[in-house]
């Protein structure tokens, strides 16, 4: 452990490969838990995406509402209170959609993305500092969506691009 804050820990790793070659490297230690996004849909041509203030950025941002796995919570658990606080919405149904990596050659942290379907509304209290704005966007729209300047979080794209090939997906087998 080389620093550690409030919210981060870094680590020092000395590494020799096969080759003969070392390496000395840092990483942010993750929690082991993980974290959530969602792509809540109001209904099947309507998702509902949140803008928030990004503190790495020093912006607000558009994108999918996403948190940390608390202690003892499955993803999907996590899931559904991530949309009652962010959204105002929890979901009857969520679909596992696929997980990703977060930064891995600087930091172990993992993303479950899910799809929900079903919203109705339920609200729980958050930990944001200010309440988020909800702003609907029609799917078949997610060109114009992709153009925003302030939806640019690489896993936001993932996740909707994702969702939209599932969506996609089930469409032609209907």
């Amino acid at each position: 452990m080389v620093a550690k804050s409030r919210f981060f820990a870094i680590e020092q790793i000395d590494l020799a490969f096969s080759n003969g070659q070392t390496r000395e490297y840092e990483r942010m230690a993750g929690s082991g838990r993980g974290a959530v996004m969602v792509v809540p849909m109001l209904d099947h041509e309507t998702m509902l995406l949140v803008r928030e203030y990004c503190a790495g950025t020093h912006s607000y941002e558009l994108g999918f509402p996403k948190g940390l796995i608390d202690p003892g919570e499955t993803g999907e658990q996590a899931a559904n209170r991530e949309l009652q606080e962010e959204i105002g919405y929890a979901t009857e149904q969520l679909q596992h959609i696929h997980d990703v990596a977060m930064a891995p050659a600087f930091f172990n942290a993992h993303m479950k993305i899910y799809l929900a379907t079903g919203l109705y509304p339920s609200q729980l209290e958050g930990d944001e500092p200010e309440p988020l704005e909800v702003v609907p966007w029609p799917i078949a729209d997610y060109q114009n969506l992709l153009s925003q300047p302030d939806f640019n979080e690489a896993r936001s794209i993932a996740a909707l691009m994702l969702v939209r090939d599932q969506l996609a997906q089930q469409q032609e087998l209907k």
